[in-house]
């Protein structure tokens, strides 16, 4: 990361920070999060607006219905966390955060998972595969850490490997597919199992796109509902054919677990989807800029919030 990265005033200087969010947040200028409204009244208070529609008048500030919102954490140190996630290609822990903001741990650790709740992709996608892309759709699974609490194998299901370990039975399942020049979308699964596995790739995957996966056994059924499923044999160490091969979504399994082992090494496993959506968040966004990423992961934090303790 570049030594001179946060020599911006956005990261020194509560009021520089405030105009940055509200040009990210708000391009044209402040909207009331409440109702929607563009017209509003400065108050006294530097930053603090107020609605000038009758039936709202509710006051608001750039956190307000954001990831940001109650939080006391100072401005400045948000805009380093936002641009720490969106310039670290395998991730940025908390104990980095703390360092470089030299703030208390549940600090920085509150800000990073609120970061990457702002992350998280949201909303009903098109898709993968139509028209308009590549037509290509990768799709695989794979299996990473341990369950928080180990699962019964049941009586019928693979048998261990020939090393008497219990092979993916007690390992956390991931599902992923990616349109090849285009995006991924990830999916945290308890059991990557041939009826779950069809239900994502149908839902996600055009008809009219080329599926590719390797010799699983998963995809057998769900194949034949797209315009071809092609495979390629790994365990013939057959990686490439023509151009049927699942390199990509294997490129973006190998970033995802090199940032997993070697920046974060522990993950709770109810927070492994926040984790997928950061590295899912910044591969889609990979041709940006790190300040334009940036800029995208603060608008993400609309609308969504993440408290201490969830409201029963």
């Amino acid at each position: 990361m570049p030594a001179n990265m946060f020599a911006a005033p956005q990261f020194h200087d509560e009021e520089a920070a405030r105009k940055w969010f509200e040009a990210a947040r708000w391009p044209q200028g402040p909207v009331c999060p409440k109702c929607g409204g563009l017209k509003r009244y400065a108050t006294k208070k530097p930053g603090r607006y107020r609605c000038a529609l009758s039936g709202c008048r509710s006051d608001f500030t750039v956190i307000t219905g954001s990831v940001m919102e109650r939080s006391h954490a100072k401005l400045t140190q948000w805009a380093v966390a936002f641009t720490m996630a969106a310039a670290s290609k395998k991730g940025f822990s908390a104990h980095q955060l703390h360092r470089q903001l030299g703030c208390q741990y549940n600090t920085a650790w509150f800000l990073h998972h609120r970061v990457m709740e702002a992350m998280r992709r949201g909303g009903l996608s098109a898709p993968m595969g139509g028209t308009g892309g590549s037509g290509i759709v990768e799709a695989d699974e794979t299996y990473i850490g341990k369950t928080d609490e180990p699962r019964v194998r049941r009586k019928y299901s693979t048998p261990p490997t020939k090393g008497g370990k219990s092979g993916t039975a007690n390992k956390r399942h991931v599902v992923a597919l990616v349109e090849r020049g285009g995006s991924v979308r990830t999916f945290h699964v308890p059991r990557a199992d041939g009826d779950t596995v069809s239900a994502i790739v149908r839902q996600n995957v055009a008809r009219e796109a080329r599926l590719m996966t390797d010799e699983s056994r998963l995809y057998k059924k769900v194949g034949p509902e797209f315009a071809s499923h092609e495979t390629v044999t790994h365990s013939h160490g057959e990686y490439v054919r023509g151009d049927i091969h699942t390199n990509t979504i294997e490129g973006f399994f190998g970033i995802f677990k090199r940032g997993m082992r070697g920046v974060y090494q522990h993950c709770a496993e109810k927070n492994l989807h926040r984790y997928l959506a950061e590295f899912e968040f910044r591969y889609n966004t990979r041709t940006l800029t790190d300040a334009e990423r940036s800029v995208l992961a603060v608008r993400g934090g609309e609308g969504k919030r993440l408290t201490y303790h969830q409201p029963r």
